[in-house]
């Protein structure tokens, strides 16, 4: 079966796509009961692949919260910038771009940002990731403040692998059953001759093992596709990494050959950055 890298969502997304499902996910994770009445406005930012898309999931609670959840599997320490951006695009979305410039003051919904992790790096149950851990520190420019810093954005971490914030999977279905699934398919992964395969013996076990039954019967194909293209390039983007890392090697090599000091080594690999971002 040929992955089709054209997918649009993650098999994470995917699950969590209607309103029902996000007010449990919401619940579960805050501990709290939802009113069933409360609505539910689905906002994800939907204009690109799934690779390179904006964001996982963004939704509102009756126009008084909007929620952004983002699954990890990597802890990424940029996280809380991301979501900076996301939200401002968010925000865009939600009063349109005309509104801002009202004499009346706009009212938008409260945000709450938060990352689900199961990677496979061991992780604590909980953790937070702070937009001001990512500032410079004006001190070298004699500009020393005590204050806090003007902005901030702080990002909740849960880890939901199999046997983490129990309470959190138990309640809601699809998170647990997510949870399960993944474990499965790294237990297969490791005696299966390939991951198509694994993907294929985990979706039989949890069939059998009612996990995701109806799910999985009505959608296999799509579930083996969307993972295989998650896969996929999360292997590239290793080899992308490794090979960055190879190539900044052979250079700053190359410049201690030649006689470079370590200053002018890191100026002229910073210079050569900057041209390329341009």
């Amino acid at each position: 079966m040929g992955v089709n890298i054209k997918y649009k969502d993650s098999l994470f997304s995917w699950l969590f796509s209607d309103p029902d499902t996000l007010r449990e996910l919401y619940s579960a994770i805050e501990g709290i009961p939802v009113d069933p009445a409360l609505p539910i406005t689905i906002n994800t930012l939907e204009d690109v692949l799934f690779m390179d898309r904006m964001n996982d999931i963004s939704f509102e609670i009756a126009g008084k919260l909007v929620v952004l959840i983002e699954h990890q599997s990597t802890i990424n320490p940029n996280m809380a910038l991301r979501l900076l951006m996301y939200v401002a695009r968010i925000y865009e979305k939600i009063i349109g771009s005309k509104k801002i410039y009202s004499v009346k003051k706009l009212l938008i919904p409260q945000p709450e940002f938060i990352v689900l992790y199961n990677g496979r790096d061991p992780y604590p149950d909980e953790g937070i990731l702070k937009l001001s851990d990512s500032f410079e520190d004006p001190a070298s420019l004699g500009l020393i403040k005590d204050s806090p810093p003007v902005l901030e954005l702080t990002v909740r971490v849960y880890n939901i692998n199999e046997g983490r914030n129990e309470a959190m999977a138990r309640g809601c279905q699809r998170l647990f059953w997510y949870s399960a699934f993944v474990a499965k398919a790294r237990e297969f992964e490791k005696t299966a001759p390939d991951k198509e395969t694994a993907m294929k013996m985990t979706i039989n076990y949890c069939i059998k093992q009612d996990i995701m039954k109806e799910i999985l019967e009505a959608n296999a194909s799509e579930v083996v596709n969307m993972l295989l293209t998650e896969w996929n390039w999360d292997d590239a983007k290793e080899v992308w990494q490794e090979e960055a890392r190879e190539e900044g090697q052979i250079k700053v090599l190359e410049l201690v050959k030649q006689g470079y000091t370590a200053e002018q080594i890191e100026e002229k690999l910073s210079l050569k950055t900057k041209t390329a971002d341009k």
